[in-house]
């Protein structure tokens, strides 16, 4: 009987945003909830990103953003993903993006967004019905 691969989460930080408590709690979660986590660590480029989600084979890219970067950030990595023929990476955004934000942002691409206060445990609901392990 084969084993059913657990899901790979990529946590990211793009741009020079400098605080990564919300990332380190996610990708906590994430753990507890027996997915594989790839934390990219601070200031991550959105080529390194892309980068590490393609080289470790990732499920789904979650990115937070504080710093107010996430529109250029969050659609770099998702047309790099397209260039590099990654694009079937389901991609999540979360932290301080204003709504008005939120509807252009999943309109071109982006999953899902998870503003302040939001849950972990919904986070981690979200990524069980909605990413499955890749082939």
């Amino acid at each position: 009987m084969a084993v059913k691969r657990r899901i790979r989460v990529l946590v990211a930080k793009p741009g020079l945003d400098g605080h990564d408590r919300g990332a380190k709690i996610i990708a906590r979660g994430f753990r507890d909830a027996g997915f594989e986590v790839i934390y990219t660590g601070l200031h991550q480029s959105p080529e390194q990103i892309v980068e590490a989600a393609i080289q470790e084979d990732v499920d789904v890219i979650g990115m937070s953003s504080l710093a107010g970067a996430h529109n250029h950030l969050f659609r770099e990595v998702l047309k790099l993903l397209a260039e590099r023929g990654a694009a079937d990476i389901p991609v999540f955004g979360g932290g301080i993006i204003p709504d008005e934000d939120i509807p252009k942002l999943k309109k071109e691409g982006i999953k899902e967004i998870f503003t302040p206060g939001t849950k972990v445990e919904d986070v981690v609901r979200w990524v069980e019905k909605t990413i499955h392990p890749r082939e």
